[in-house]
Protein backbone atom coordinates (compact mmCIF):
# COMPACT_ATOMS: atom_id res chain seq x y z
CA UNK A 1 0.00 0.00 0.00
CA UNK A 2 3.03 2.26 0.44
CA UNK A 3 3.62 2.20 -3.32
CA UNK A 4 -0.08 2.61 -4.08
CA UNK A 5 -0.24 5.72 -1.89
CA UNK A 6 1.12 7.57 -4.94
CA UNK A 7 -2.38 7.21 -6.40
CA UNK A 8 -4.02 9.08 -3.50
CA UNK A 9 -3.71 12.36 -5.42
CA UNK A 10 -5.90 10.88 -8.15
CA UNK A 11 -8.39 9.45 -5.64
CA UNK A 12 -8.60 12.93 -4.14
CA UNK A 13 -9.11 14.44 -7.59
CA UNK A 14 -12.02 12.10 -8.31
CA UNK A 15 -13.37 11.91 -4.75
CA UNK A 16 -16.88 12.84 -5.93
CA UNK A 17 -16.96 9.69 -8.08
CA UNK A 18 -15.81 7.63 -5.10
CA UNK A 19 -18.26 9.28 -2.70
CA UNK A 20 -21.27 8.74 -4.95
CA UNK A 21 -20.08 5.20 -5.65
CA UNK A 22 -20.09 4.35 -1.91
CA UNK A 23 -23.55 5.90 -1.54
CA UNK A 24 -24.98 3.91 -4.46
CA UNK A 25 -23.29 0.75 -3.16
CA UNK A 26 -24.93 1.08 0.26
CA UNK A 27 -28.37 1.68 -1.32
CA UNK A 28 -27.95 -1.32 -3.66
CA UNK A 29 -27.02 -3.56 -0.71
CA UNK A 30 -30.04 -2.36 1.25
CA UNK A 31 -32.22 -3.41 -1.69
CA UNK A 32 -30.42 -6.78 -1.66
CA UNK A 33 -31.15 -7.36 2.04
CA UNK A 34 -34.85 -6.43 2.00
CA UNK A 35 -35.89 -9.41 -0.23
CA UNK A 36 -34.37 -11.83 2.33
CA UNK A 37 -36.64 -10.43 5.02
CA UNK A 38 -39.63 -10.47 2.65
CA UNK A 39 -38.93 -14.15 1.90
CA UNK A 40 -38.88 -14.85 5.65
CA UNK A 41 -42.28 -13.18 6.07
CA UNK A 42 -43.62 -15.12 3.07
CA UNK A 43 -42.38 -18.47 4.43
CA UNK A 44 -43.78 -17.75 7.88
CA UNK A 45 -47.06 -16.61 6.36
CA UNK A 46 -47.38 -19.86 4.41
CA UNK A 47 -46.40 -22.03 7.39
CA UNK A 48 -48.74 -20.26 9.81
CA UNK A 49 -51.76 -20.16 7.49
CA UNK A 50 -51.57 -23.40 5.52
CA UNK A 51 -53.14 -25.37 8.39
CA UNK A 52 -55.87 -22.74 8.81
CA UNK A 53 -56.60 -22.97 5.09
CA UNK A 54 -56.98 -26.72 5.31
CA UNK A 55 -59.40 -26.52 8.25
CA UNK A 56 -61.85 -24.64 6.01
CA UNK A 57 -62.00 -27.50 3.49
CA UNK A 58 -65.48 -27.90 1.95
CA UNK A 59 -66.45 -24.44 3.23
CA UNK A 60 -67.13 -21.42 0.99
CA UNK A 61 -64.93 -19.27 3.23
CA UNK A 62 -61.89 -21.34 2.11
CA UNK A 63 -61.91 -19.60 -1.29
CA UNK A 64 -62.08 -16.14 0.31
CA UNK A 65 -59.23 -17.12 2.65
CA UNK A 66 -57.22 -18.39 -0.33
CA UNK A 67 -57.76 -15.12 -2.23
CA UNK A 68 -56.47 -13.03 0.69
CA UNK A 69 -53.60 -15.50 1.24
CA UNK A 70 -52.61 -15.52 -2.45
CA UNK A 71 -52.82 -11.74 -2.79
CA UNK A 72 -50.45 -11.35 0.19
CA UNK A 73 -47.95 -13.75 -1.41
CA UNK A 74 -48.30 -11.86 -4.70
CA UNK A 75 -47.54 -8.56 -2.95
CA UNK A 76 -44.41 -10.12 -1.43
CA UNK A 77 -43.38 -11.36 -4.89
CA UNK A 78 -43.86 -7.91 -6.41
CA UNK A 79 -41.78 -6.36 -3.61
CA UNK A 80 -38.96 -8.87 -4.26
CA UNK A 81 -39.03 -8.11 -8.00
CA UNK A 82 -39.09 -4.37 -7.34
CA UNK A 83 -36.15 -4.65 -4.92
CA UNK A 84 -34.17 -6.67 -7.50
CA UNK A 85 -34.90 -4.05 -10.15
CA UNK A 86 -33.87 -1.17 -7.89
CA UNK A 87 -30.73 -3.02 -6.84
CA UNK A 88 -29.82 -3.52 -10.50
CA UNK A 89 -30.33 0.20 -11.20
CA UNK A 90 -28.09 1.25 -8.31
CA UNK A 91 -25.44 -1.34 -9.21
CA UNK A 92 -25.40 0.30 -12.63
CA UNK A 93 -24.78 3.65 -10.91
CA UNK A 94 -22.01 2.04 -8.81
CA UNK A 95 -20.17 0.95 -11.95
CA UNK A 96 -20.77 4.30 -13.61
CA UNK A 97 -19.01 6.01 -10.71
CA UNK A 98 -16.28 3.74 -9.26
CA UNK A 99 -15.34 1.94 -12.50
CA UNK A 100 -15.58 5.24 -14.41
CA UNK A 101 -13.26 6.77 -11.77
CA UNK A 102 -10.71 4.01 -12.40
CA UNK A 103 -10.83 4.70 -16.14
CA UNK A 104 -10.30 8.43 -15.58
CA UNK A 105 -7.31 7.72 -13.32
CA UNK A 106 -5.95 5.20 -15.84
CA UNK A 107 -6.16 7.92 -18.52
CA UNK A 108 -4.42 10.49 -16.30
CA UNK A 109 -1.73 8.04 -15.16
CA UNK A 110 -0.90 6.96 -18.72
CA UNK A 111 -0.65 10.60 -19.79
CA UNK A 112 1.58 11.39 -16.80
CA UNK A 113 3.88 8.46 -17.60
CA UNK A 114 3.99 9.33 -21.31
CA UNK A 115 4.74 13.00 -20.58
CA UNK A 116 7.45 11.92 -18.12
CA UNK A 117 8.96 9.54 -20.68
CA UNK A 118 9.34 12.43 -23.10
CA UNK A 119 11.09 14.57 -20.50
CA UNK A 120 13.76 11.94 -19.81
CA UNK A 121 17.16 12.19 -21.49
CA UNK A 122 18.51 9.99 -24.27
CA UNK A 123 20.70 8.13 -21.75
CA UNK A 124 17.52 6.78 -20.13
CA UNK A 125 16.47 5.13 -23.40
CA UNK A 126 19.92 3.63 -23.88
CA UNK A 127 19.57 1.87 -20.51
CA UNK A 128 15.94 0.70 -20.85
CA UNK A 129 14.52 -1.36 -23.68
CA UNK A 130 11.37 -0.34 -25.52
CA UNK A 131 9.44 -3.47 -24.51
CA UNK A 132 9.89 -2.66 -20.82
CA UNK A 133 8.78 0.94 -21.34
CA UNK A 134 5.68 -0.26 -23.21
CA UNK A 135 4.88 -2.80 -20.49
CA UNK A 136 4.94 -0.14 -17.77
CA UNK A 137 2.56 2.19 -19.58
CA UNK A 138 0.19 -0.59 -20.65
CA UNK A 139 0.33 -3.81 -18.59
CA UNK A 140 1.38 -2.21 -15.30
CA UNK A 141 -1.16 0.62 -15.57
CA UNK A 142 -3.89 -1.94 -16.37
CA UNK A 143 -3.04 -3.85 -13.18
CA UNK A 144 -3.14 -0.61 -11.18
CA UNK A 145 -6.54 0.17 -12.71
CA UNK A 146 -7.83 -3.19 -11.45
CA UNK A 147 -6.99 -1.99 -7.94
CA UNK A 148 -8.62 1.41 -8.49
CA UNK A 149 -11.78 -0.08 -9.99
CA UNK A 150 -12.82 -3.68 -9.21
CA UNK A 151 -10.69 -4.06 -6.05
CA UNK A 152 -12.03 -0.87 -4.44
CA UNK A 153 -15.59 -1.60 -5.61
CA UNK A 154 -15.68 -5.20 -4.37
CA UNK A 155 -13.78 -4.29 -1.21
CA UNK A 156 -16.33 -1.59 -0.35
CA UNK A 157 -19.13 -4.00 -1.27
CA UNK A 158 -17.74 -6.60 1.17
CA UNK A 159 -17.38 -4.00 3.93
CA UNK A 160 -20.87 -2.51 3.54
CA UNK A 161 -22.53 -5.94 3.24
CA UNK A 162 -20.80 -7.19 6.38
CA UNK A 163 -21.78 -4.06 8.31
CA UNK A 164 -25.39 -4.42 7.17
CA UNK A 165 -25.92 -8.22 7.14
CA UNK A 166 -23.85 -9.62 10.04
CA UNK A 167 -25.64 -7.58 12.78
CA UNK A 168 -29.02 -8.72 11.38
CA UNK A 169 -27.89 -12.38 11.37
CA UNK A 170 -26.57 -12.22 14.95
CA UNK A 171 -29.77 -10.50 16.06
CA UNK A 172 -31.78 -13.46 14.70
CA UNK A 173 -29.63 -16.32 16.06
CA UNK A 174 -25.96 -16.29 17.10
CA UNK A 175 -25.38 -20.05 16.80
CA UNK A 176 -26.86 -20.29 13.32
CA UNK A 177 -24.84 -17.25 12.21
CA UNK A 178 -21.54 -18.74 13.35
CA UNK A 179 -22.18 -22.09 11.65
CA UNK A 180 -23.37 -20.40 8.44
CA UNK A 181 -20.20 -18.28 8.26
CA UNK A 182 -17.66 -21.06 9.10
CA UNK A 183 -16.94 -22.06 5.44
CA UNK A 184 -16.60 -18.47 4.21
CA UNK A 185 -13.11 -17.68 5.65
CA UNK A 186 -11.92 -21.07 4.36
CA UNK A 187 -13.37 -20.12 0.97
CA UNK A 188 -11.59 -16.76 0.96
CA UNK A 189 -8.19 -18.25 1.93
CA UNK A 190 -8.56 -21.07 -0.62
CA UNK A 191 -9.43 -18.61 -3.38
CA UNK A 192 -6.42 -16.48 -2.42
CA UNK A 193 -3.99 -19.39 -2.83
CA UNK A 194 -5.64 -20.75 -5.97
CA UNK A 195 -5.74 -17.26 -7.46
CA UNK A 196 -2.02 -16.78 -6.77
CA UNK A 197 -1.27 -20.01 -8.64
CA UNK A 198 -3.48 -18.81 -11.51
CA UNK A 199 -1.67 -15.44 -11.56
CA UNK A 200 1.78 -17.03 -11.64
CA UNK A 201 0.81 -19.36 -14.45
CA UNK A 202 -0.94 -16.53 -16.29
CA UNK A 203 2.27 -14.45 -16.11
CA UNK A 204 4.25 -17.42 -17.46
CA UNK A 205 1.74 -17.66 -20.32
CA UNK A 206 2.05 -13.91 -20.98
CA UNK A 207 5.85 -14.19 -21.12
CA UNK A 208 5.58 -17.20 -23.42
CA UNK A 209 3.06 -15.37 -25.63
CA UNK A 210 5.30 -12.31 -25.70
CA UNK A 211 8.25 -14.42 -26.83
CA UNK A 212 6.06 -16.09 -29.45
CA UNK A 213 4.82 -12.72 -30.74
CA UNK A 214 8.37 -11.33 -30.81
CA UNK A 215 9.57 -14.36 -32.77
CA UNK A 216 6.72 -14.04 -35.31
CA UNK A 217 7.22 -10.27 -35.67
CA UNK A 218 10.95 -10.73 -36.22
CA UNK A 219 10.34 -13.52 -38.73
CA UNK A 220 7.88 -11.44 -40.74
CA UNK A 221 10.04 -8.30 -40.55
CA UNK A 222 13.06 -10.26 -41.79
CA UNK A 223 11.17 -12.43 -44.26
CA UNK A 224 13.46 -11.34 -47.12
CA UNK A 225 16.57 -12.53 -45.27
CA UNK A 226 14.73 -15.68 -44.13
CA UNK A 227 13.85 -16.62 -47.70
CA UNK A 228 17.21 -15.55 -49.11
CA UNK A 229 19.04 -17.96 -46.78
CA UNK A 230 16.44 -20.73 -47.18
CA UNK A 231 15.68 -20.95 -43.46
CA UNK A 232 11.88 -21.39 -43.71
CA UNK A 233 11.89 -24.93 -42.25
CA UNK A 234 14.26 -23.95 -39.46
CA UNK A 235 12.02 -20.98 -38.63
CA UNK A 236 8.93 -23.22 -38.63
CA UNK A 237 10.63 -25.65 -36.21
CA UNK A 238 11.51 -22.82 -33.82
CA UNK A 239 7.97 -21.51 -34.04
CA UNK A 240 6.62 -24.99 -33.21
CA UNK A 241 8.87 -25.16 -30.14
CA UNK A 242 7.72 -21.73 -28.94
CA UNK A 243 4.11 -22.64 -29.68
CA UNK A 244 4.41 -25.94 -27.77
CA UNK A 245 5.79 -24.08 -24.76
CA UNK A 246 2.79 -21.72 -24.86
CA UNK A 247 0.39 -24.69 -25.23
CA UNK A 248 1.91 -26.58 -22.27
CA UNK A 249 1.67 -23.54 -20.00
CA UNK A 250 -1.94 -22.92 -21.10
CA UNK A 251 -2.93 -26.53 -20.29
CA UNK A 252 -1.37 -26.22 -16.81
CA UNK A 253 -3.45 -23.10 -16.24
CA UNK A 254 -6.56 -24.93 -17.44
CA UNK A 255 -5.96 -27.59 -14.75
CA UNK A 256 -5.95 -24.96 -12.01
CA UNK A 257 -9.00 -23.18 -13.46
CA UNK A 258 -10.83 -26.54 -13.44
CA UNK A 259 -10.33 -26.61 -9.64
CA UNK A 260 -11.47 -23.01 -9.13
CA UNK A 261 -15.26 -23.16 -9.56
CA UNK A 262 -15.81 -26.65 -8.04
CA UNK A 263 -14.00 -25.39 -4.92
CA UNK A 264 -16.28 -22.36 -4.71
CA UNK A 265 -19.45 -24.42 -5.25
CA UNK A 266 -18.39 -27.05 -2.69
CA UNK A 267 -17.78 -24.51 0.08
CA UNK A 268 -20.96 -22.60 -0.76
CA UNK A 269 -22.88 -25.87 -0.69
CA UNK A 270 -21.33 -26.72 2.70
CA UNK A 271 -22.43 -23.35 4.06
CA UNK A 272 -26.01 -23.92 2.84
CA UNK A 273 -26.07 -27.46 4.29
CA UNK A 274 -24.88 -26.18 7.69
CA UNK A 275 -27.47 -23.41 7.58
CA UNK A 276 -30.31 -25.87 6.87
CA UNK A 277 -29.07 -28.44 9.41
CA UNK A 278 -28.39 -26.08 12.32
CA UNK A 279 -31.42 -23.99 11.36
CA UNK A 280 -33.63 -27.09 11.45
CA UNK A 281 -32.40 -27.86 14.96
CA UNK A 282 -33.14 -24.28 16.05
CA UNK A 283 -36.60 -24.42 14.48
CA UNK A 284 -37.33 -27.60 16.46
CA UNK A 285 -36.18 -25.81 19.61
CA UNK A 286 -38.52 -22.95 18.71
CA UNK A 287 -35.79 -20.27 18.77
CA UNK A 288 -36.30 -19.37 15.10
CA UNK A 289 -38.88 -19.94 12.36
CA UNK A 290 -38.62 -21.78 9.04
CA UNK A 291 -38.61 -18.39 7.36
CA UNK A 292 -35.37 -17.57 9.15
CA UNK A 293 -33.68 -20.53 7.45
CA UNK A 294 -34.72 -19.24 4.03
CA UNK A 295 -33.60 -15.75 5.09
CA UNK A 296 -30.18 -17.06 6.19
CA UNK A 297 -29.65 -18.97 2.95
CA UNK A 298 -30.17 -15.72 1.04
CA UNK A 299 -27.75 -13.90 3.39
CA UNK A 300 -25.13 -16.62 2.90
CA UNK A 301 -25.49 -16.32 -0.89
CA UNK A 302 -25.21 -12.54 -0.59
CA UNK A 303 -21.97 -12.86 1.37
CA UNK A 304 -20.46 -15.67 -0.72
CA UNK A 305 -19.22 -13.59 -3.68
CA UNK A 306 -17.86 -10.69 -1.55
CA UNK A 307 -16.00 -13.18 0.69
CA UNK A 308 -14.81 -15.10 -2.38
CA UNK A 309 -13.62 -11.85 -3.91
CA UNK A 310 -11.56 -11.07 -0.79
CA UNK A 311 -8.81 -13.47 -1.90
CA UNK A 312 -9.08 -12.10 -5.43
CA UNK A 313 -8.92 -8.51 -4.14
CA UNK A 314 -5.80 -9.33 -2.10
CA UNK A 315 -4.09 -10.70 -5.21
CA UNK A 316 -5.14 -7.64 -7.24
CA UNK A 317 -3.73 -5.29 -4.58
CA UNK A 318 -0.45 -7.24 -4.46
CA UNK A 319 -0.08 -7.17 -8.25
CA UNK A 320 -1.07 -3.51 -8.38
CA UNK A 321 1.50 -2.69 -5.68
CA UNK A 322 4.23 -4.47 -7.65
CA UNK A 323 3.18 -2.70 -10.86
CA UNK A 324 2.98 0.70 -9.19
CA UNK A 325 6.47 0.13 -7.75
CA UNK A 326 7.75 -0.36 -11.31
CA UNK A 327 5.89 2.76 -12.46
CA UNK A 328 7.20 4.78 -9.52
CA UNK A 329 10.78 3.79 -10.39
CA UNK A 330 10.38 5.56 -13.72
CA UNK A 331 8.34 8.49 -12.39
CA UNK A 332 10.99 9.09 -9.75
CA UNK A 333 13.72 9.10 -12.40
CA UNK A 334 14.42 12.76 -12.98
CA UNK A 335 16.02 14.22 -16.04
CA UNK A 336 19.33 15.99 -15.63
CA UNK A 337 18.72 17.92 -18.87
CA UNK A 338 17.11 21.00 -17.36
CA UNK A 339 17.24 24.66 -18.24
CA UNK A 340 18.90 26.91 -15.69
CA UNK A 341 17.27 30.16 -16.84
CA UNK A 342 14.67 29.12 -19.46
CA UNK A 343 16.12 31.75 -21.76
CA UNK A 344 14.13 32.26 -24.98
CA UNK A 345 15.29 34.21 -28.02
CA UNK A 346 15.64 33.90 -31.76
CA UNK A 347 19.15 32.62 -32.25
CA UNK A 348 21.61 33.76 -34.93
CA UNK A 349 23.46 30.43 -35.04
CA UNK A 350 26.92 31.07 -33.60
CA UNK A 351 28.19 27.81 -32.04
CA UNK A 352 31.29 27.58 -29.85
CA UNK A 353 32.80 24.58 -28.06
CA UNK A 354 35.23 25.46 -25.22
CA UNK A 355 37.34 22.56 -23.91
CA UNK A 356 34.36 20.20 -24.12
CA UNK A 357 34.72 16.70 -22.71
CA UNK A 358 31.98 14.09 -22.63
CA UNK A 359 31.69 10.55 -21.29
CA UNK A 360 28.65 8.39 -22.08
CA UNK A 361 27.01 7.69 -18.70
CA UNK A 362 25.87 4.16 -19.54
CA UNK A 363 29.07 2.83 -21.16
CA UNK A 364 31.79 5.03 -19.66
CA UNK A 365 33.24 5.69 -23.14
CA UNK A 366 34.99 9.06 -23.37
CA UNK A 367 33.69 10.37 -26.70
CA UNK A 368 35.02 13.96 -26.63
CA UNK A 369 38.29 15.18 -25.13
CA UNK A 370 38.90 18.90 -24.54
CA UNK A 371 37.26 19.79 -27.85
CA UNK A 372 37.33 23.45 -28.94
CA UNK A 373 36.05 25.05 -32.16
CA UNK A 374 33.71 27.80 -33.32
CA UNK A 375 31.22 28.15 -36.17
CA UNK A 376 30.04 31.63 -37.12
CA UNK A 377 26.38 32.34 -38.01
CA UNK A 378 25.64 31.22 -41.57
CA UNK A 379 28.92 29.32 -41.79
CA UNK A 380 29.10 25.62 -42.65
CA UNK A 381 31.29 23.13 -40.82
CA UNK A 382 32.06 19.57 -41.91
CA UNK A 383 33.16 17.03 -39.31
CA UNK A 384 34.99 14.05 -40.79
CA UNK A 385 36.21 10.95 -39.02
CA UNK A 386 36.09 7.21 -38.74
CA UNK A 387 33.44 5.28 -36.83
CA UNK A 388 33.61 5.97 -33.09
CA UNK A 389 35.60 9.20 -33.44
CA UNK A 390 32.87 11.27 -31.69
CA UNK A 391 31.19 12.89 -34.71
CA UNK A 392 27.58 12.07 -33.76
CA UNK A 393 28.26 12.96 -30.13
CA UNK A 394 28.84 16.58 -31.21
CA UNK A 395 25.37 16.61 -32.79
CA UNK A 396 23.79 15.17 -29.64
CA UNK A 397 25.54 17.75 -27.48
CA UNK A 398 24.40 20.68 -29.64
CA UNK A 399 20.81 19.43 -29.55
CA UNK A 400 21.31 18.89 -25.82
CA UNK A 401 20.36 15.25 -25.87
CA UNK A 402 23.24 14.89 -23.40
CA UNK A 403 24.94 17.35 -21.10
CA UNK A 404 28.72 17.59 -21.26
CA UNK A 405 30.97 16.63 -18.35
CA UNK A 406 33.43 19.50 -18.71
CA UNK A 407 33.82 22.73 -20.67
CA UNK A 408 31.13 24.88 -22.27
CA UNK A 409 28.91 24.83 -25.35
CA UNK A 410 27.75 28.32 -26.32
CA UNK A 411 25.09 29.37 -28.80
CA UNK A 412 25.30 33.11 -29.60
CA UNK A 413 27.62 33.46 -26.61
CA UNK A 414 25.07 31.97 -24.18
CA UNK A 415 25.54 28.60 -22.50
CA UNK A 416 23.03 26.15 -24.03
CA UNK A 417 22.10 25.10 -20.48
CA UNK A 418 20.49 28.51 -20.05
CA UNK A 419 18.21 28.16 -23.07
CA UNK A 420 14.71 26.76 -22.84
CA UNK A 421 14.93 23.28 -24.34
CA UNK A 422 11.88 23.92 -26.54
CA UNK A 423 13.29 27.22 -27.76
CA UNK A 424 16.70 25.72 -28.58
CA UNK A 425 15.50 22.55 -30.30
CA UNK A 426 12.74 24.29 -32.26
CA UNK A 427 15.43 26.30 -34.08
CA UNK A 428 17.60 23.28 -34.93
CA UNK A 429 16.98 21.04 -37.92
CA UNK A 430 18.49 17.66 -37.08
CA UNK A 431 18.82 14.77 -39.56
CA UNK A 432 19.93 11.78 -37.44
CA UNK A 433 22.15 8.99 -38.68
CA UNK A 434 19.46 6.42 -37.83
CA UNK A 435 16.50 7.70 -39.84
CA UNK A 436 13.08 7.25 -38.26
CA UNK A 437 9.88 7.75 -40.25
CA UNK A 438 6.35 7.49 -38.89
CA UNK A 439 3.60 5.24 -40.27
CA UNK A 440 1.88 8.22 -41.86
CA UNK A 441 1.73 9.98 -45.22
CA UNK A 442 4.87 11.35 -46.85
CA UNK A 443 3.46 14.86 -46.54
CA UNK A 444 2.81 14.49 -42.81
CA UNK A 445 6.32 13.10 -42.29
CA UNK A 446 7.75 16.24 -43.92
CA UNK A 447 5.56 18.58 -41.84
CA UNK A 448 6.33 16.70 -38.60
CA UNK A 449 7.27 19.17 -35.88
CA UNK A 450 5.75 22.16 -37.69
CA UNK A 451 2.27 23.61 -37.69
CA UNK A 452 0.31 25.05 -40.59
CA UNK A 453 3.05 24.42 -43.16
CA UNK A 454 2.05 25.52 -46.64
CA UNK A 455 1.99 23.12 -49.60
CA UNK A 456 4.61 25.22 -51.40
CA UNK A 457 7.00 24.81 -48.44
CA UNK A 458 6.48 21.03 -48.49
CA UNK A 459 7.14 20.89 -52.25
CA UNK A 460 10.28 23.02 -51.93
CA UNK A 461 11.64 20.90 -49.06
CA UNK A 462 11.10 17.74 -51.11
CA UNK A 463 12.76 19.34 -54.13
CA UNK A 464 15.76 20.52 -52.10
CA UNK A 465 16.19 16.96 -50.80
CA UNK A 466 16.07 15.65 -54.41
CA UNK A 467 12.96 13.65 -53.52
CA UNK A 468 10.10 15.42 -55.29
CA UNK A 469 10.42 13.37 -58.49
CA UNK A 470 10.27 10.10 -56.52
CA UNK A 471 7.25 11.22 -54.52
CA UNK A 472 5.29 12.42 -57.52
CA UNK A 473 5.98 9.05 -59.15
CA UNK A 474 3.92 7.33 -56.44
CA UNK A 475 0.19 6.82 -57.28
CA UNK A 476 -0.94 9.00 -54.36
CA UNK A 477 2.03 11.38 -54.35
CA UNK A 478 2.49 13.15 -51.02
CA UNK A 479 -0.56 11.30 -49.64
CA UNK A 480 1.24 7.97 -50.02
CA UNK A 481 1.04 6.10 -46.71
CA UNK A 482 4.38 4.79 -45.48
CA UNK A 483 4.70 1.40 -43.84
CA UNK A 484 6.18 0.82 -40.39
CA UNK A 485 9.38 2.86 -39.98
CA UNK A 486 9.05 3.91 -43.65
CA UNK A 487 9.52 0.38 -45.04
CA UNK A 488 7.78 1.48 -48.27
CA UNK A 489 10.84 3.58 -49.20
CA UNK A 490 14.41 2.62 -50.06
CA UNK A 491 17.27 3.52 -47.71
CA UNK A 492 18.25 6.57 -49.78
CA UNK A 493 14.65 7.79 -50.02
CA UNK A 494 14.27 7.52 -46.25
CA UNK A 495 17.35 9.67 -45.73
CA UNK A 496 16.21 12.26 -48.25
CA UNK A 497 12.76 12.40 -46.65
CA UNK A 498 14.43 12.96 -43.29
CA UNK A 499 16.44 15.84 -44.83
CA UNK A 500 13.23 17.33 -46.28
CA UNK A 501 11.63 17.15 -42.83
CA UNK A 502 14.56 19.06 -41.30
CA UNK A 503 14.86 21.81 -43.93
CA UNK A 504 11.08 22.36 -44.14
CA UNK A 505 11.25 23.96 -40.67
CA UNK A 506 13.66 26.63 -41.97
CA UNK A 507 15.96 26.17 -38.94
CA UNK A 508 18.72 28.54 -37.86
CA UNK A 509 21.05 25.58 -37.24
CA UNK A 510 21.05 22.59 -39.58
CA UNK A 511 22.80 19.36 -38.53
CA UNK A 512 23.25 16.51 -41.01
CA UNK A 513 24.56 13.45 -39.19
CA UNK A 514 25.88 11.11 -41.91
CA UNK A 515 22.54 11.68 -43.65
CA UNK A 516 23.80 10.79 -47.14
CA UNK A 517 25.40 7.42 -46.37
CA UNK A 518 22.62 5.45 -48.11
CA UNK A 519 22.65 7.39 -51.40
CA UNK A 520 24.97 7.00 -54.36
CA UNK A 521 27.59 9.61 -55.29
CA UNK A 522 25.47 11.14 -58.08
CA UNK A 523 22.44 11.60 -55.79
CA UNK A 524 24.74 12.90 -53.07
CA UNK A 525 26.10 15.56 -55.43
CA UNK A 526 22.54 16.54 -56.48
CA UNK A 527 21.49 16.89 -52.85
CA UNK A 528 24.64 18.80 -51.90
CA UNK A 529 24.12 21.21 -54.80
CA UNK A 530 20.57 21.82 -53.58
CA UNK A 531 21.83 22.04 -50.01
CA UNK A 532 24.25 24.81 -50.91
CA UNK A 533 21.23 27.05 -51.52
CA UNK A 534 19.51 25.89 -48.34
CA UNK A 535 22.63 26.37 -46.25
CA UNK A 536 22.83 30.06 -47.08
CA UNK A 537 22.03 32.03 -43.93
CA UNK A 538 22.03 28.89 -41.77
CA UNK A 539 24.72 27.54 -39.55
CA UNK A 540 25.24 24.06 -40.99
CA UNK A 541 27.13 21.15 -39.52
CA UNK A 542 27.73 18.23 -41.89
CA UNK A 543 28.84 15.09 -40.10
CA UNK A 544 30.11 12.34 -42.37
CA UNK A 545 32.71 9.65 -42.97
CA UNK A 546 32.72 10.66 -46.66
CA UNK A 547 35.16 13.33 -47.75
CA UNK A 548 32.88 14.20 -50.69
CA UNK A 549 30.24 15.53 -48.25
CA UNK A 550 32.74 18.02 -46.84
CA UNK A 551 33.57 19.80 -50.09
CA UNK A 552 30.91 22.50 -49.73
CA UNK A 553 31.79 23.32 -46.13
CA UNK A 554 33.56 26.56 -45.23
CA UNK A 555 35.56 24.72 -42.60
CA UNK A 556 36.45 21.07 -41.98
CA UNK A 557 37.35 19.30 -38.74
CA UNK A 558 38.96 15.85 -38.79
CA UNK A 559 38.25 13.89 -35.61
CA UNK A 560 40.02 10.86 -34.24
CA UNK A 561 39.08 9.32 -30.88
CA UNK A 562 37.31 12.48 -29.72
CA UNK A 563 40.21 14.81 -30.57
CA UNK A 564 40.62 17.27 -33.48
CA UNK A 565 43.64 16.06 -35.43
CA UNK A 566 43.28 18.45 -38.40
CA UNK A 567 41.18 21.47 -39.34
CA UNK A 568 40.95 23.86 -42.25
CA UNK A 569 39.37 24.14 -45.71
CA UNK A 570 39.23 21.36 -48.28
CA UNK A 571 42.19 22.86 -50.20
CA UNK A 572 44.35 23.57 -47.15
CA UNK A 573 43.83 20.08 -45.73
CA UNK A 574 44.70 18.44 -49.04
CA UNK A 575 47.86 20.51 -49.11
CA UNK A 576 48.86 19.23 -45.65
CA UNK A 577 49.13 15.62 -46.91
CA UNK A 578 47.74 14.38 -43.57
CA UNK A 579 44.80 12.25 -42.40
CA UNK A 580 42.29 14.13 -44.54
CA UNK A 581 44.38 13.69 -47.69
CA UNK A 582 44.74 9.97 -46.95
CA UNK A 583 40.96 9.57 -46.55
CA UNK A 584 40.37 11.63 -49.70
CA UNK A 585 42.66 9.45 -51.83
CA UNK A 586 41.24 6.19 -50.48
CA UNK A 587 37.62 7.21 -51.06
CA UNK A 588 38.35 8.69 -54.49
CA UNK A 589 39.98 5.44 -55.65
CA UNK A 590 37.06 3.41 -54.23
CA UNK A 591 34.51 5.52 -56.11
CA UNK A 592 36.48 5.08 -59.37
CA UNK A 593 36.46 1.29 -58.92
CA UNK A 594 32.70 1.33 -58.25
CA UNK A 595 32.03 3.46 -61.36
CA UNK A 596 34.02 1.03 -63.54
Amino acid sequence: MKELSYLNKYLSKYKSYLGWGVFFLIISNVFAIIPAQVVRYAFDLIKENIDVYRTYRDFEIQQDFYNIFASSILIYGVIILLMALLRGVFLFFVRQTIIAMSRHIEFDLKNEIYAHYQSLPLSFYRKNNTGDLMARISEDVSKVRMYLGPAIMYGLNLLTLFLLVIPIMFAVNTRLTLYALIPLPVLSISIYYVNNIIDKRSEEIQRSLSQLATFVQEAFSGIRVLKAFGRENDSAEKFTMASDDYKDKSIKLAYVNALFFPLIMALIGLSVILTVYIGGIEVIKGSITAGNIAEFIIYVNLLTWPVTSLGWITSIVQRAGASQRRINEFLQTKTDIISHKNFEKEIDGNIEFKDVSFVYPDTGIKALKNLSFEVAPGQSLAIIGTTGSGKSTIAYVICRMYDINAGQVLVDGIDIKDYSLTCLRSQIGFVPQDVFLFSDTIGNNITFGSKNMSQSTILKAAEDADLRGNIEGFPKGFETKLGERGITLSGGQKQRLSIARAVARDPKILILDDSLSAVDTKTENNILNSMSKIMQGKTTIIISHRVSSAKLADKILVLDDGVIVEQGTNESLLAQNGVYKELYVKQLSTEEVVER
